[in-house]
């Protein structure tokens, strides 16, 4: 049986805010109803088009616009959503044609991991020992009998917020020192989940299916991103690829590889196309790949000083999609 598995950061997916609420630009809310319920239409338009089976999500600002969402799409739908929000209240979900079983959160840094600083030390809560949007694991059947662990992440943005929720400036020390302090949690965070992963897989991943997916905010080749992938070698278009080795039961394939050579990309940023979200597979799952894309052609850009995407436009990042024979 042919499955589709995909990610999609939904960029900002909120309600708007209860009439007479004052505004609040430090949350996550729609500018008003209609501008609501347009990207809701547009998020089902695109969703029911690319047909997933599964769909990690990031950036949904409460269960009530998850339940929204699938509401538009044709079929019956499973959800489960990330009781850990940022600051801002987005987090991470999954809507699933499957039911959704063993449903884990994850948000604490693994143990020997310090707290890391994320902001200057004059400043309340400068380190911390979590994640900032917190991670989510879930198993499915694809077929009776036979298990699909997913787990979804969102790790810390390459966009910069400095103090007073800004996101520009002109102290470029305080830019430096800022850049480092998301490093230092996109690392961390990468590490956190690289331990969800060794869970995940009881170092049995020629056997277990799991697959990591989310937005990464970095590409493939990236130390955050590679932290993930487990044992050195092997990725898909490095001479290890065809050589099985002993590190194959703990590694996961990256099939970012397979999306660059069709030209694929999921966000662009300040005009240059990147490719940031990922679906990551064990072992297990390279035999059973069949293919992988994204699914919009058109993205907004954004910047640093502008890093939203128009209203009008479902999101600012594109779908990634997988097909899987399960």
């Amino acid at each position: 049986m042919s499955a589709i598995i995909g990610t999609w950061n939904l960029e900002n997916f909120c309600r708007p805010l209860p009439a007479g609420s004052p505004p609040n630009p430090n949350k996550c809310a729609a500018k008003d109803q209609a501008t609501y319920d347009a990207k809701v239409e547009a998020l089902a338009g695109v969703i029911t088009e690319i047909a997933p089976d599964l769909l990690g999500v990031q950036e949904v600002g409460s269960q009530e616009a998850l339940d929204d969402l699938v509401a538009k799409l044709p079929g019956t739908w499973h959800t489960a959503l990330s009781d850990h929000p940022d600051p801002r209240g987005i987090r991470v979900g999954v809507i699933s044609r499957w039911p959704l079983t063993n449903i884990q959160q994850r948000t604490a840094f693994p143990a020997h991991l310090k707290a890391v600083q994320v902001e200057d030390e004059n400043i309340p809560n400068s380190e911390t020992g979590e994640m900032g949007r917190g991670a989510l694991a879930v198993t499915v059947e694809p077929t009776p009998g036979h298990t699909l662990v997913v787990a979804v992440c969102h790790l810390k943005s390459k966009l910069l917020t400095f103090p007073g929720n800004q996101h520009a400036t002109h102290d470029e020390g305080l830019r430096a020192r800022y850049a480092a302090y998301a490093l230092f949690r996109r690392g961390a965070e990468a590490v956190t989940m690289r331990d969800l992963a060794d869970q995940l897989l009881q170092g049995d991943g020629t056997n277990r299916d799991v697959i990591v997916l989310g937005d990464l905010n970095d590409g493939w080749q990236a130390a955050t991103t590679q932290i993930l992938y487990g044992p050195p070698g092997s990725q898909m278009g490095t001479g290890g690829f065809e050589h099985p080795d002993q590190g194959d039961a703990k590694r996961l394939w990256n099939l970012a590889p397979k999306i660059l050579e069709q030209g694929g990309f999921s966000r662009i940023f300040e005009g240059q196309h990147e490719l940031i979200d990922h679906i990551l597979i064990s072992h297990a799952l390279l035999a059973k790949f069949q293919e992988v894309s994204t699914g919009l052609d058109k993205l907004p850009t954004v910047t640093e000083a502008h890093p939203a995407a128009p209203h009008d436009k479902p999101s600012d990042h594109s779908p990634v999609v997988a097909k899987f024979n399960l």
